[in-house]
């Protein structure tokens, strides 16, 4: 949809108008190479839908190592492949499973991992965002992922986007073979109780727009609504011809510096007033395919 706007100024005299600037688009879409980053091969999940979407997801170790060796091991094993989503709740979560979830587990598979819910600061770089987040004593950005913190500890946050490991009650933490997406407002009401294993770089449209279930919590009623999964590979074990390579900002580099303002205070012209603030999940770090 296009919007033809008369000149502000001509509407209501005296008002005066931020000075024009490049949108959070424009900017992202100007960045330099050295603006980059290449996704490790061995980090990314390439999921393929039973109707030929794709969908990527950049792993999380530094977050929840024994829950992402998990995955690693359920996607080598091939137990993803023909696995189903079989939860679509709206405005809250997408859920998917392995195949059989009663099929032996891989060597290595922890079946009951420990809560890897937060961590330590120390090791990753960090940048405190400068406004009031409703869910965390301070939010910002470790080594490039959205979090919140407390003191030297900090979470990734439940932003669009995020998968993390669908589980029981406490004291259970899931082991991996149900993962879900954030598919809507950030639920952050999650983060510190689930464990949060990566984040959608491309493809969220396939799992976005699916069916929402009608049974309790979004889950399908019918079995046969289950949506399947054709297969979920380590870019890493794909031909080197077929392997998408993904590359994420730097978060350190100056375009995301820009981007960043430029979220929090829009200034180009459809804008009449800049916000002056974002929430932490409002500023998604941008991915793209290098091709």
């Amino acid at each position: 949809m296009r919007f033809f706007l008369p000149s502000l100024t001509l509407l209501f005299p005296g008002l005066a108008v931020a000075a024009a600037g490049p949108s959070p688009a424009e900017i992202v879409a100007q960045a330099p190479v050295s603006a980059w980053h290449d996704v490790s091969p061995e980090r990314l999940l390439v999921m393929k839908m039973g109707d030929g979407g794709r969908v990527l997801i950049e792993l999380a170790p530094e977050f929840a190592p024994v829950h992402v060796a998990n995955v690693v091991r359920l996607a080598r094993s091939h137990q993803w492949d023909r696995g189903a989503i079989i939860r679509v709740q709206d405005n809250y979560v997408v859920q998917w499973r392995v195949r059989d979830e009663a099929a032996p587990l891989p060597k290595g598979f922890v079946a009951h991992p420990e809560a890897e819910y937060e961590r330590p600061l120390a090791g990753l770089d960090y940048m405190a965002l400068p406004y009031p987040d409703p869910y965390a004593a301070q939010s910002g950005i470790a080594s490039g992922w959205l979090v919140g913190r407390e003191g030297e500890e900090i979470w990734p946050a439940h932003c669009y986007g995020v998968v993390g490991v669908g589980r029981e009650m406490p004291p259970d933490t899931g082991d991996g073979r149900e993962l879900y997406v954030v598919n809507g407002e950030a639920p952050r009401q999650l983060d510190r109780n689930l464990a949060v294993v990566g984040r959608v770089l491309e493809g969220m449209e396939h799992l976005g727009a699916l069916p929402r279930g009608t049974g309790p919590l979004g889950f399908y009623a019918d079995p046969r609504q289950n949506v399947m999964i054709e297969s979920v590979t380590l870019a890493a074990d794909l031909p080197a011809s077929l392997r998408p390579v993904m590359q994420v900002m730097r978060t350190d580099s100056p375009s995301f510096h820009d981007y960043l303002a430029a979220r929090a205070a829009r200034h180009d012209p459809f804008f009449v007033r800049p916000a002056k603030g974002v929430a932490l999940c409002n500023v998604p770090v941008p991915a793209r395919e290098r091709k």
